[in-house]
């Protein structure tokens, strides 16, 4: 079981970090943080305080990840900084794995949330044993144009504000991956524009089936595999996992390749689910579907229930993933719940 950090109220201090690309600090970006922040402290109250280095610039990160190691440590480290927010993702934090205390997020128990790339500093609270939260970060969700969306807000109060169950989470009414470009001083004005969102597809499977949540981006995980940060053969027993695709947008023999990864693990044998997030501008949304059924078949698994098209990663808006929490897949119903809080 993973320990689950305190919830959030409305006054807190939480820290910002950039634990793989330092958009954050770049010139023509950083109003897009100063938006985020501006969300962070007029939507839900808490105060921002960014880590030393999180605002440089990407090339001095790129060059020094003992130094982003340094800013996720420190804000552990701060018994005044109650959570930990990602200002956005990237391609390298698995490269600050030399450089942390395990012992120090043991001990500091805390939120931390962002998506991506962040999937390796969560493997970080993992590794520690602490429950962390695969959602929104700063200058993507926070400092969304012109407002946040509702259904984001809901979803980061009822999972870190409050210590209720979280419970059924239904799919969001519409859906947006629009590009438009932050750099370009017309387009911070300017909402995106969404289509209306399908919901939750069930590509295979029947029954209802429980299990704790365990995934990321699946292209970060690949980097995680065969380090320390990887769960031993016995860990994988009954768990949900969650996937979802990035801004790369993968081919599909790559998802082919890697889901029979875990195939080969004897992890997706031990598994009770899986559920696959919505994938970035619906790139290869049909063909994922025929990818993920066909390495199933493969293995014998077509009863595994399987979700797909679910609005949590590279999409927006978003639901928030706690790692670790008891979650349910009602394959009739078509839903998705989550049996516990994320917090306490």
């Amino acid at each position: 079981m993973l320990t689950k950090p305190k919830k959030l109220q409305r006054g807190d201090k939480v820290a910002t970090i950039s634990p793989s690309y330092g958009g954050a600090g770049e010139p023509d970006l950083h109003w897009r943080y100063k938006q985020g922040v501006e969300r962070l402290e007029s939507v839900f109250g808490l105060v921002v305080v960014p880590m030393p280095n999180s605002l440089k610039r990407a090339v001095d990160l790129y060059d020094h990840p003992e130094a982003r190691a340094a800013d996720l440590m420190c804000a552990f480290k701060d018994p005044s900084i109650k959570a930990i927010i990602a200002n956005i993702g990237g391609d390298d934090s698995i490269r600050l794995l030399p450089h942390i205390d395990f012992d120090v997020i043991r001990n500091n128990p805390k939120v931390l949330l962002g998506y991506s790339d962040v999937t390796i500093s969560h493997l970080f609270c993992h590794k520690a044993g602490l429950s962390s939260f695969y959602g929104p970060a700063v200058l993507t969700d926070f400092a969304e144009n012109v407002e946040m969306f509702p259904y984001t807000i809901e979803m980061i109060k009822r999972t870190l504000f409050s210590s209720e169950v979280i419970g059924e989470v239904k799919p969001a009414t519409e859906w947006t991956s629009e590009y438009l470009p932050w750099e370009e001083e017309e387009t911070k004005h300017q909402r995106r524009s969404t289509q209306v969102n399908d919901g939750i597809e069930v590509l295979q499977g029947d029954g209802v089936v429980s299990g704790r949540l365990f995934g990321g981006s699946i292209e970060a995980l690949e980097l995680a595999k065969g380090t320390l940060l990887w769960p031993d053969e016995e860990y994988w027993n009954n768990r949900i996992l969650f996937f979802e695709t990035s801004e790369e947008k993968p081919e599909p023999r790559l998802i082919r390749s890697w889901l029979r990864n875990y195939a080969a693990q004897d992890i997706l044998h031990r598994i009770n689910g899986i559920i696959f997030g919505k994938p970035q501008d619906e790139a290869y949304f049909e063909e994922y579907k025929e990818i993920i059924r066909s390495v199933m078949k493969e293995q014998q698994l077509q009863s595994t229930p399987i979700l797909y098209n679910a609005n949590f990663g590279h999409t927006e808006p978003k639901f928030v993933l706690p790692y670790g929490a008891l979650a349910e897949i009602d394959t009739k119903n078509k839903t998705f719940s989550i049996l516990e809080s994320g917090v306490q």
